[in-house]
């Protein structure tokens, strides 16, 4: 497999290109796992963007794109492939006729790569152009999936029973998301760089949502990203992602609130916010003080 000759700061730049804003730890263990080889295990809550990482990735350095979306109850078939019953039993039957007129042609076996559905894991595997392939909340998929995931991760090979072992054929990289909604398997994590994505500092996150929304003005922008980092500061069921962020942004665009006034804001915090339990709390905390509206919108205090 011929490594990359990519550097950090070219990884920085093409991400950046597809409006990707990583941070160091990102851009390091992304060129760790391109030079070595490895899989990326990427933790951290909800909406920080694991997801958009490995299609950025894709993007930027213009990879074909694999995915496999965990759930509870998915198989190691659903990743990989399975037979094909139908036409396996189609081919028998039509070995039948043809042996019937012709005795002594030899049934073609059923267990060919012909009769075999191939899905998103093995497609990359057998790919020739460069991939990524992105597992995404491999945490809600059973540890006896995440098991059969080992061969892979760790010796670039998929087994298949009655069809044989696919070795890996291009400069695959494998990246692995996890909301920790279940422990994974120290194996896993052992075949793996890790990368752990929190929410952003105020100065990424106004860097993220303005290459998003570049028609946003700066202080409106400043302003937004200012309140969603005072919100998650608080104790609240479902904490505000980027994307919520982004989003609110263009809600106060929409509506033709460029200036991003008190009221507008309070009156489109709910974008925002993901149960009523939540937008009480933050209406109360940060936008009413003793009866009177607190000033969100002071330029002097948006980064503290």
């Amino acid at each position: 497999m011929v490594k990359t000759s990519l550097n950090r700061e070219y990884l920085k730049n093409a991400l950046t290109d597809v409006n990707y804003i990583p941070d160091d730890d990102i851009t390091t263990t992304l060129f760790l796992s391109l030079e070595l080889g490895k899989p990326i295990l990427v933790e951290g809550p909800p909406g920080t963007g694991k997801t958009e990482l490995a299609k950025a990735v894709a993007q930027a350095l213009g990879r074909d794109f694999f995915r496999v979306q965990c759930y509870e109850g998915i198989t190691f078939e659903q990743m990989v492939g399975e037979w094909n019953y139908q036409k396996q039993l189609l081919h028998l039957e039509m070995s039948r006729l043809n042996d019937t007129r012709k005795p002594k042609d030899p049934e073609k076996d059923v267990f060919g790569e012909e009769f075999f559905i191939k899905r998103p894991l093995l497609q990359a595997f057998i790919n020739t152009s460069p991939s990524v392939m992105l597992i995404d909340e491999l945490d809600k998929a059973d540890e006896e999936v995440e098991s059969f995931l080992l061969q892979a991760l760790g010796e670039k090979e998929i087994t298949v029973n009655d069809l044989g072992t696919f070795t890996l054929q291009n400069d695959l990289l494998v990246v692995l998301t996890s909301n920790s909604q279940r422990m994974l398997l120290d194996e896993t994590r052992d075949r793996c760089l890790f990368l752990y994505i929190d929410y952003p500092d105020m100065e990424r996150e106004v860097e993220i949502v303005k290459s998003l929304v570049p028609d946003a003005p700066n202080l409106l922008v400043e302003k937004v990203v200012g309140l969603i980092q005072k919100i998650r500061m608080l104790d609240l069921m479902k904490k505000p992602s980027i994307r919520a962020t982004v989003d609110w942004v263009r809600t106060l665009l929409s509506t033709g609130h460029e200036d991003g006034s008190d009221e507008s804001i309070e009156e489109t915090v709910r974008v925002v916010l993901k149960s009523e339990e939540d937008r009480k709390k933050v209406n109360t905390t940060l936008f009413k003080s003793s009866g009177e509206r607190i000033q969100v919108n002071d330029p002097s205090k948006r980064f503290k």
